[in-house]
């Protein structure tokens, strides 16, 4: 990504899946994710999901100001999309995976392929990393929906956890789930096998519906 440091401190145009577009301070780049910034907060994009990055022209510039800090930097260690999440756990965050719908709440651990991340809207949700699109460390004071730290702790989940998104899943056969925060009535139903890459559920009419589990994004249980 050496070709990228340049921009580093200039504003930039930054599409990524879903066709989604983006601006601003390019803050910071390393092996697979960014930094951008864009007037109000630092975007943390992993480069999976970075379709194409343009400068602005001299007539796009919004004269934004860079920030005197950037929320996870590490100037002992090269940015790297894992370390970012580690770097992030217990801090309250705004994360961005499912289709126009966002998460708050915090990280409490990281696995090989996937994340744990607790909401006080949907409790325990796990994320694979392969379709996180970007996160958003809150500014230090603030807390998801103004709740208090006492109705908000950031605390360790305990509970088993496999290392694998896949086998995590597998804990739950039997039990009913809902995939991407239930964005599809087809993605919500009872678990009832994984097998070659295929999640097989029952829906709510009791049809049979079969998932590509590498489509999938997260889940949790209602």
């Amino acid at each position: 990504m050496e070709q990228l440091k340049k921009y580093i401190g200039t504003e930039i145009e930054l599409e990524i899946s879903d066709k989604t577009k983006l601006y601003g301070i390019l803050m910071d780049i390393g092996s697979d994710i960014l930094v951008l910034f864009d007037g109000r907060k630092d975007f943390y994009i992993p480069f999976l999901h970075v379709h194409n990055i343009k400068e602005r022209s001299e007539n796009e510039l919004t004269g934004v100001q860079p920030p005197v800090t950037v929320g996870f930097k590490d100037d002992d260690h090269e940015l790297s999309y894992r370390k970012t999440l580690l770097k992030a756990k217990g801090h309250f965050l705004e994360l961005f995976a499912a289709k126009n719908k966002s998460l708050h709440g915090y990280i409490t651990s990281v696995l090989n392929d996937y994340i744990v991340f607790y909401s006080p809207v949907y409790k325990t949700v796990f994320i694979s990393m392969h379709h996180l699109k970007w996160l958003t460390p809150y500014s230090v004071p603030s807390t998801p929906y103004t709740l208090s730290r006492k109705e908000l702790p950031v605390v360790p989940l305990n509970i088993p956890l496999a290392r694998s998104f896949e086998e995590q899943l597998k804990k739950y056969k039997e039990t009913l789930v809902v995939f991407d925060l239930g964005e599809e009535a087809d993605k919500i139903g009872l678990l009832k096998n994984i097998e070659n890459n295929m999640v097989k559920l029952a829906a709510a009419d009791s049809r049979t519906v079969f998932w590509k589990l590498s489509h999938l994004k997260m889940f949790h249980l209602p």
